[in-house]
């Protein structure tokens, strides 16, 4: 995988993180990058930060560390500032085996997609395939907050719209680009 992805994710990931730095909460609605709503009143003092956000970045870093360490039990400590994460995350997995240098880039496009949606970047979905019908017709539901598709064709046993998550979109996503390695090297 290229350095754009790298680059995509870590990009985000260091929007988020400085977004929120910089935009405290300061009033008991809270947060959000996606609504700028009113919201009923709180009770209780928010928190200075939207934790939701500090939640996904955390796990974010916890599963680029718990797979670098697996797959290079050498790896040092994650750097000190999060925008480094990524390339800290390529140089420990360099050397791994294909399956799971793969497994890494999927990680990482997974990430980027979800750093953009909780952005509210939700169009980032729009040019990818549908993993079960191969079509492009994936759209961000802002009621369900998930990703569907809305290929009339391709629904839930139930008859309601595909829901797909950014892990499927990210595995079919990274698989095609290996798969078109591959042909572009036997050609």
């Amino acid at each position: 995988m290229g350095s754009t992805e790298d680059d995509t994710a870590a990009g985000r990931l260091g929007a988020l993180v400085t977004h929120f730095r910089q935009h405290r909460v300061t009033g008991p609605a809270g947060h959000s990058f996606v609504s700028s709503a009113p919201r009923a009143t709180s009770d209780a003092p928010a928190a200075p930060v939207n934790l939701e956000v500090v939640d996904h970045i955390t796990a974010c870093l916890r599963e680029i560390s718990d797979h670098a360490h697996e797959v290079n039990p050498g790896a040092g400590p994650l750097p000190p500032r999060v925008q480094g994460a990524y390339s800290w995350y390529m140089e420990n997995t360099r050397n791994a085996p294909e399956a799971e240098q793969q497994r890494r880039d999927t990680i990482v496009y997974k990430q980027s997609l979800e750093h953009a949606i909780a952005m509210g970047e939700t169009k980032v979905v729009r040019p990818h395939r549908c993993p079960d019908c191969d079509t492009f017709s994936l759209m961000w539901s802002r009621p369900m907050q998930q990703i569907v598709c809305t290929n009339r064709k391709c629904t839930a046993a139930d008859g309601t719209s595909r829901i797909v998550t950014p892990a499927r979109i990210a595995r079919h996503h990274i698989a095609a680009m290996s798969e078109k390695t591959v042909r572009d090297c036997a050609t």
